[in-house]
C-alpha cells in the first residue's frame, strides 16, 4: 500500500555539509527495507523512530521499478519531514535532524560531534 503525501523537505546545505553526511553514511548499514508491497503504518513508525534515534539512516528499497523507489523516497521525506542526501541504485541515506538526540545512538553526535 503506498501512500501519498507532500513533496519531500529539502533542507539548505552546503556541498561539504552533503559530503560530511555521505561519508558518515557509507559505513552505515540500511536499518528498514522496505519491500514491494510499499509503506505501510508499521514502516513509516520503524522509520520515524530509527530518524528520532540515528537522526542519519540507511535505507533499502527492495523495489524493482525506479519510479516506484523514487515515489516511495519522495513519500517517506514528504511524510517524516526528512531529507534526501544520497540515493544509490536500490539504497537511501536519509537525515532528519533532531535536536535532542541521544549522543550514544546518533549518527551525527558520534561521528562529528555537537553540530
Amino acid at each position: 500500500m503506498l501512500v501519498q503525501s507532500a513533496p519531500a523537505l529539502h533542507f539548505k546545505q552546503d556541498s561539504m555539509d552533503k559530503k560530511q553526511l555521505r561519508a558518515i553514511g557509507h559505513h552505515l548499514k540500511p536499518v528498514v527495507t522496505v519491500a514491494g508491497a510499499g509503506l505501510s503504518e508499521n514502516v513509516l513508525a520503524e522509520l520515524d523512530r530509527a530518524l528520532n534515534d540515528h537522526e542519519l539512516i540507511k535505507v533499502k528499497l527492495a523495489v524493482d521499478d525506479r519510479d516506484n523507489r523514487s515515489e516511495i523516497t519522495e513519500s517517506i521525506c514528504g511524510q517524516l519531514k526528512a531529507e534526501i542526501v544520497q540515493s544509490i541504485g536500490k539504497v537511501v541515506l536519509i537525515l532528519r535532524r533532531n535536536s535532542r538526540a541521544n549522543p550514544k545512538i546518533s549518527n551525527l553526535v558520534r561521528h562529528l560531534g555537537d553540530i
